[in-house]
C-alpha cells in the first residue's frame, strides 16, 4: 500500500488541520460580527395608526428609533391606492435626537388610499430602510 499511495505525512496532516482552524476562526469572526451589525441598526422605524381621512390625504402615526444624536434619518411613508399602486408618499428627516420619537405625518393622495405603509429610514451609513 505504501508503494502506491505513499507513506503517512504527519507534517502534512498538522498542517491541513492548523489551516482549517485558522478559516474556521475567521468564518466564526465573520459571522460574529455580520450578527452584531445586522442587529444594531442606526435607525429604525414603525408605523402604528393611519386614517385615511379623504380622497386626497391620510394620516399616519410613526415611531423612529435614532442609535445616536448625530443620526440623519430619512424616512419614507407611502399610501397605496385599491389597485395597489402609489397614490401618495411622503418622505421626512429626523435629526438631533437619540432614542424614539412618534411623528404624525399627513400624505397627500392623488385618489383616495386604502392603506399606508412605512416603508422605513435610511441614514449614511444604513442604505436599507429599516
Amino acid at each position: 500500500m505504501s508503494d502506491r499511495y505513499g507513506t503517512d505525512s504527519p507534517g502534512r496532516r498538522r498542517l491541513v488541520i492548523g489551516l482549517s482552524g485558522v478559516v474556521g476562526l475567521f468564518a466564526l469572526a465573520w459571522l460574529a460580527w455580520a450578527v452584531w451589525f445586522q442587529s444594531n441598526p442606526e435607525v429604525t422605524s414603525s408605523l402604528n395608526t393611519f386614517h385615511v381621512v379623504d380622497e386626497h390625504s391620510a394620516t399616519a402615526s410613526v415611531a423612529v428609533r435614532t442609535s445616536d444624536k448625530d443620526v440623519r434619518a430619512s424616512c419614507l411613508v407611502r399610501a397605496v391606492g385599491a389597485d395597489h399602486s402609489v397614490v401618495g408618499e411622503l418622505n421626512f428627516v429626523v435629526t438631533g435626537t437619540k432614542g424614539t420619537i412618534h411623528r404624525d405625518v399627513t400624505l397627500r393622495t392623488e385618489r383616495e388610499a386604502t392603506s399606508v405603509e412605512m416603508v422605513g429610514c435610511t441614514s449614511k451609513d444604513q442604505s436599507r430602510p429599516r
